[in-house]
């Protein structure tokens, strides 16, 4: 596998929203939506380049939210907004948003010829100027390079510390074919069990001494993961729309479940590699790792 390794990202404020219902990591869409837009802006110097799968690799994430004394719930914290005419406020709709560090892993293709110098060159102005990551605006990143030969024995080597995001879709279909709803699923992997266990103590002026545990169904940095859409409308025309060729059609969120692990305890480095899946007789479009796809 030829790779394009970006590492250490510093993204400012990306978007948190990663579906209807759940709040954290960025939504895979927004990886490989990222990458593509790289591969178009690449693509003005060198035509025959190419992006193929996508691997992201987390090294730091803070979660734009604070909490108030006496609250319950976290709020999110949104940027000032100007004055409406009035001289007040306008009312928002909370946007959460996340600082990120992370690396990203490219398969490319297209750039065997290529002189890696001016190939890395324009990659990196291109990242200062043009990009943005799922909504953020990168701040600063490593200085980017090529691997030709990408396979298991280098996940070792990929930059670090860090945890790469992995599908974890057999769990979800574990738990739907015992007659689990898709949400509840969800919800059980992420809930957390506390349980007390009562032992006889050293002590001679103390009974029993009392410990908790606190456990989750599975083990592993396990978290709630947009992957993709279900299309619930045929392609039509909208009406307004800024691309009047390109048929519109609604669509919600596909939300599963992923694990944050470590690259050097991965079994194949296509666990982490994503990519797009499209499913014409079910509507769905998805991301998808080379592990996965049906």
């Amino acid at each position: 596998m030829i790779a394009l390794i970006i590492p250490h990202i510093r993204i400012q404020n990306a978007n948190a929203l990663s579906s209807p219902y759940t709040v954290g990591f960025p939504a895979m869409t927004a990886w490989l939506g990222a990458a593509h837009a790289l591969q178009r802006h690449m693509r003005a110097f060198f035509e025959k380049f190419e992006v193929l799968s996508v691997g992201v690799i987390s090294h730091k994430a803070d979660l734009r939210l604070y909490k108030g004394r006496g609250d319950f719930v976290y709020s999110a914290i949104n940027p000032a907004f100007t004055l409406d005419k009035s001289g007040k406020r306008a009312s928002i709709i909370e946007e959460p948003r996340i600082h990120l560090d992370v690396s990203l892993v490219l398969e490319i293709r297209g750039v065997r010829n290529l002189q890696e110098g001016d190939f890395l060159q324009r990659l990196e102005r291109i990242l200062h100027t043009k990009m943005r990551i799922a909504g953020g605006e990168i701040l600063d990143f490593g200085r980017a390079y090529i691997n030709r030969a990408l396979d298991h024995s280098s996940l070792p080597h990929l930059p670090g510390p860090g945890y790469a995001i992995i599908s974890r879709r057999e769990w979800m279909k574990e738990a739907m074919r015992e007659g689990k709803d898709a949400l509840d699923a969800i919800m059980e992997a992420m809930a957390l069990h506390f349980h007390c266990r009562e032992e006889p103590c050293a002590k001679e002026d103390e009974r029993v001494e009392v410990s908790w545990e606190t456990k989750r169904k599975y083990e592993g940095w396990v978290v709630p993961l947009a992957v993709g859409f279900y299309a619930i409308t045929e392609p039509s025309r909208a009406r307004n729309a800024r691309d009047s060729q390109t048929p519109h059609r609604f669509a919600e969120s596909v939300v599963t479940l992923g694990e944050f692990r470590m690259p050097h305890r991965l079994d194949s480095i296509d666990e982490m590699m994503w990519s797009y899946h499209y499913i014409k007789e079910k509507n769905l479009y998805l991301c998808e790792t080379k592990t996965t796809k049906e």
